[in-house]
């Protein structure tokens, strides 16, 4: 089969079928950057940042015209994005070696940048929690050379997660024994915390306790780095984690840890967002590029919380025979005659 003809759902268990009844092709937002990372949806402003880390920006797509334009530059060689309670976005400016937040004013705080007295490696991916905590991991990535960041020893002398209270701007380990922690996501509810180490090749899960603190963790699932490159993670809310693997694509697993499915791209995929007026169109970096798709899932609450479920599911004998038939429908169609 030709490319123009393949899909871009690879389905590897039937879980996957009806998540694979979205959009049946990309849609390139934007091309012209080195290497783009942390898109983050902003529904107030119809707009999606997106960071762009070697050529020290950060970048917004508008959703009503299509325009990108650069939203600050330079940007600390920023990484990941994400937005608090109050709806203002938190950056993790990797070259500067801190996590800020831009106020609604413009102006731009400095949360946190030390542990100890000592300089961060270089914020990759944060979340908020529901209490307004910030979650961030922190590897070497902007230590190895200019290209990310500034080329440097670590002041730390470990890759570890941490929590910050954004009042005061203290760090605390969370969890620790990484080699390259790279993107994370709570579980809905809150009651979990998924890490990514890229370049051990797994994603581990750990309990968060009442007090903050989490449990040992233990490995959800785990690929060899020539196969895929886990990096940033997220939720549906039906409990199915998305995850960015390089060129492996954006992996679907089911919560039992099985690998259903997969969305390809052309480039290596970094991370993602969900996002649009229903919570499910996707929004991708991948290498260059920003992409864009509506799937046929909705992204988990912004902010979970306690008490936050997932969504139930519908009736899986009827809805996976119409995903079914709506599937073999759509590949046959793709498929170019003989």
């Amino acid at each position: 089969m030709s490319d123009k003809g393949r899909s871009i759902y690879e389905v590897l268990d039937d879980r996957f079928l009806i998540p694979a009844n979205g959009d049946k092709r990309l849609e390139l937002l934007f091309d012209g950057s080195r290497w783009t990372e942390g898109p983050v949806h902003l529904p107030a402003w119809r707009q999606v940042i997106f960071s762009d880390i070697p050529n020290d920006r950060l970048m917004r797509w508008d959703e009503a015209t299509g325009a990108v334009g650069v939203f600050r530059a330079p940007a600390g060689n920023s990484n990941g994005n994400t937005l608090d309670r109050e709806g203002r976005l938190i950056t993790c400016e990797q070259g500067r070696r801190r996590i800020t937040r831009t106020e609604h004013d413009g102006s731009v705080t400095v949360v946190a940048d030390r542990f100890e007295g000592k300089r961060f490696n270089g914020p990759n991916d944060v979340v908020v929690k529901s209490d307004g905590t910030l979650w961030f991991t922190d590897p070497i990535f902007g230590l190895i050379s200019d290209y990310e960041g500034e080329r440097g020893p670590s002041e730390i002398g470990a890759s570890n997660v941490y929590r910050v209270n954004p009042e005061t701007g203290r760090a605390r380990v969370v969890a620790e024994g990484f080699g390259t922690p790279n993107g994370l996501s709570f579980s809905p509810d809150e009651e979990r915390l998924f890490v990514s180490d890229t370049l051990a090749g797994e994603i581990r899960v750990f309990d968060v306790c009442d007090d903050g603190r989490l449990s040992d963790g233990k490995v959800f699932t785990a690929a060899p780095l020539s196969e895929a490159q886990f990096d940033g993670v997220k939720f549906d809310d039906e409990e199915r984690l998305w995850v960015a693997a390089g060129r492996s694509g954006l992996r679907c697993y089911d919560p039992d840890s099985t690998l259903i499915g997969r969305i390809l791209f052309p480039t290596p995929v970094s991370n993602f967002s969900f996002g649009g007026p229903k919570n499910n169109r996707l929004f991708v970096s991948s290498a260059s590029s920003l992409y864009s798709l509506m799937v046929a899932v909705t992204g988990a609450p912004r902010i979970g919380g306690p008490g936050v479920r997932a969504r139930p599911r519908a009736a899986r004998d009827v809805a996976s025979s119409v995903a079914a038939i709506r599937w073999r429908m759509n590949t046959e169609a793709d498929t170019p005659p003989e």
